[in-house]
């Protein structure tokens, strides 16, 4: 174990036991001080507290409630927030007020509180310390001006205010439409690591230096940081000189004072219902990409269990929280080769809040993580050098290799069985990027990513488990549609040659996304670009022969595919950088193979579902400025509003959309403002107790907490949200 491993690890060791000591210790004082307070029946006092009127929620022992009102009278859809550091993790709850501006925040640990109300077109309350068992009467303060109501907007608000070319100025040298130009911004290094329109992004720090004009100070920004290449990459695309020079215009503005053109809405209806509980994990430079709590085709796999977070080019060291002790720690994640590449090996420059040092250091790059019916965390993990082995390549017996050789791959495959606390590493030839288990869990398929040799991967599970042979247990295929028609794999011509009549056509894409049908089997994924596509392919009997793959576009005002899922009709749902949901129903097609099945011959199979929010304020076409970044099927009812209900990212507007009757419900992480899910999954800790044995679970997944609320003294925080069947339900 190298030096800094050790410092790390005695580090975090140390921190822990200290929290557990302190937690012990404050616990039992603020069950000392509770008990004194219920037996006297005291009224906390206080400019934000006083005796709590008649009309106020009834808490229980665990519970904190009371009425929020400011001098306009009960304040209705307004957050009221709890936290306390006096668990072994920061703890923070949050609920929303009813009609009347009543409350009730259920289920706390025994702790010392700041309760706090934070509202649309309010500034934050005064902090009012609290125990559970205690009924508070809040006063909510109303905003002074619009700039000081804007604070708390969600990052679309201030994002939509960017001006992007006109029409007119299309086409460029590289991109050919307005919609191609956002797609960029959306789907690329902007958008899919952090939001656009968070306080770290829509100002300048002084300490980046002083420069004659902002495009030069966006100059330096885009140099800084770990993922400096991804965002040079796309400047570059934009035309360089005017894209900063809009970004300069954009954060000028808001120095200046512009404010948003449109302001969000308090949350009404079952919005209100939502119970949000935060726990702080993982470390302050940490990037946590994705998190599992249960297997996907089983919820209640894992119940009351550990969450395990991807901690991608960040670390090596996987972090893990337990509810139920309100304990975050981590183990890391090992390599096979020693000389695997290090994600520092990249170039850093400046940054403005962390200074000349690189913050990150992993040669895992772990990315995505999913659990098995045994409770065992697979994740694409990097445990070697990119080179492939010998049996991945020309000239090798494996049947894959000789169908469709492979000269490198990224990231492999590792598994986590928290019961035996040991990792298992699997070379592989094709690259791993996100994954999905099949219904039965005899194979684990992989996308590859944005980059790679454009094949489809799979692990057979159980054969590995049988044999314990990594290289027998994997296959691959291409993408291969049927052009010609026959309804089976043929000879096929190559990306860049043209039809011919009789072969079938191999497609050059890479998969973002990946899921597997409940209906039929059949595996899905997504394909990012403009406008991009979707993906669905069946393997057959001998895949290296028999798997086909159908790809359809989007139909404009539509582009821009991230992550989907597949719900329990065989419906596949997109996040669409256009501002959209796509939903793909494929029993629509009238065509399904043949030489137009190239992606644009079953616009009849969409439908667009337009985002909540403002769109750009330069662009005239539907949609909206979010840029979602992934749909999750809720196929189990674990959140509550029924089974088979799409659960969207709302990456810009802090929150995660449902749609319930093709409608969009809107459910906000106010605190810290900025919330930024990858994705979510569902989890039933316990039937038998109704909504508070269900939830969703998420995490912030911002490559850069320090640019939310409260900056570098952000850790990455887990996210419970459940629903219950009104905003006072215990």
């Amino acid at each position: 174990m190298d030096n800094v491993t050790l410092a790390r690890q005695n580090h975090r060791v140390g921190v822990h036991n200290m929290k557990k000591q302190a937690f012990a210790a404050r616990s039992s004082l603020a069950a000392l001080i509770l008990s004194v307070s219920l037996a006297q029946a005291v009224t906390l006092t206080g400019a934000c507290a006083q005796g709590a009127g008649a009309d106020a929620a009834t808490p229980g022992s665990g519970d904190l409630a009371g009425t929020v009102k400011s001098a306009k009278g009960a304040e209705a859809g307004v957050w009221v927030i709890a936290e306390t550091t006096d668990t072994p993790t920061r703890y923070t709850k949050i609920v929303v007020t009813d009609d009347s501006g009543r409350f009730l925040i259920p289920d706390l640990p025994k702790a010392n509180y700041q309760v706090w109300v934070r509202g649309y077109g309010l500034i934050d309350s005064a902090k009012v310390q609290a125990n559970p068992g205690a009924t508070l009467d809040l006063t909510a303060v109303p905003a002074p001006t619009p700039a000081a109501a804007a604070q708390v907007y969600p990052p679309i608000y201030w994002f939509s205010l960017l001006h992007l070319p006109p029409k007119s100025a299309f086409p460029m040298e590289q991109i050919k439409s307005q919609g191609e130009w956002l797609n960029v911004i959306k789907s690329g290094a902007c958008q899919s690591c952090h939001a656009l329109g968070t306080p770290g992004t829509r100002t300048i720090s002084k300490r980046l230096g002083t420069f004659k004009n902002s495009a030069d100070a966006w100059t330096v920004r885009l140099e800084a940081g770990s993922a400096q290449a991804f965002m040079a990459r796309d400047i570059t695309r934009l035309g360089t000189e005017e894209a900063l020079k809009l970004f300069g215009q954009w954060t000028d503005g808001i120095a200046a004072g512009e404010l948003p053109f449109a302001t969000p809405e308090r949350p009404s209806g079952i919005s209100r219902n939502i119970v949000v509980t935060e726990w702080e994990w993982s470390d302050t430079t940490a990037y946590l990409h994705d998190e599992i709590s249960t297997d996907r085709w089983d919820p209640s796999v894992n119940a009351k269990g550990k969450l395990y977070g991807s901690a991608e080019d960040s670390t090596d060291y996987m972090p893990i929280l337990d509810p139920s002790t309100h304990t975050d720690s981590e183990v890391k994640i090992p390599v096979r080769d020693p000389n695997t590449p290090n994600v520092t090996a990249r170039p850093h420059g400046f940054s403005p809040s962390w200074g000349p040092n690189a913050i990150w250091n992993s040669q895992t790059i772990t990315h995505n993580p999913m659990m098995d019916e045994k409770g065992r965390v697979w994740m694409t993990s990097q445990i070697r050098a990119p080179e492939n082995p010998d049996w991945c390549k020309a000239g090798s017996a494996h049947p894959s290799a000789k169908a469709f050789p492979i000269k490198q791959s990224n990231r492999n495959i590792a598994m986590y069985d928290p019961a035996s606390e040991k990792f298992t590493l699997l070379s592989t030839c094709f690259p791993t990027h996100h994954l999905a288990f099949s219904r039965d869990h005899a194979q684990l398929f992989f996308s590859a990513g944005v980059v790679g040799p454009a094949v489809l991967g799979w692990l057979d599970v159980k054969k590995f488990e049988a044999t314990h042979d990594e290289v027998q247990s994997q296959r691959w295929t291409p993408f291969v549609v049927d052009t010609s028609g026959d309804g089976k794999r043929g000879d096929y011509v190559e990306p860049n040659e043209a039809l011919q009549p009789g072969k079938d056509k191999r497609l050059a894409v890479n998969e973002y996304a990946v899921a597997v049908s409940p209906v039929d089997g059949s595996v899905w994924g997504t394909v990012i670009g403009y406008p991009g596509s979707i993906v669905r392919t069946v393997l057959g009997a001998n895949p290296e022969e028999t798997a086909l793959s159908e790809i359809y576009e989007p139909p404009l005002p539509g582009y821009g595919p991230r992550g989907g899922d597949i719900d329990a009709e065989g419906v596949y749902w997109v996040a669409l950088a256009s501002g959209h949901v796509g939903s793909f129903d494929r029993r629509k097609c009238k065509v399904l193979n043949g030489p137009t099945a190239l992606g644009k011959h079953c616009p009849e199979g969409w439908t667009l579902y337009q985002l909540p929010g403002p769109q750009m304020r330069d662009v005239q076409d539907g949609g909206s400025a979010e840029a979602s970044y992934y749909v999750w099927v809720d196929w189990f009812n674990t959140f509550g509003l029924g089974k088979n209900v799409p659960i969207v990212m709302g990456n810009l507007n802090s929150s995660i959309f449902a749609i319930v009757d093709g409608k969009f419900v809107n459910f906000t992480v106010p605190y810290p403002m900025g919330f930024f899910p990858k994705n979510v999954d569902g989890r039933v800790d316990d039937p038998a107790t109704g909504w508070k044995g269900t939830a969703l679970w998420s995490t912030y997944g911002t490559r850069a907490m320090f640019h939310l609320e409260g900056g570098t003294a952000n850790r990455p925080r887990a996210v419970k949200l459940q629903l219950r069947p009104d905003p006072l339900a215990h």
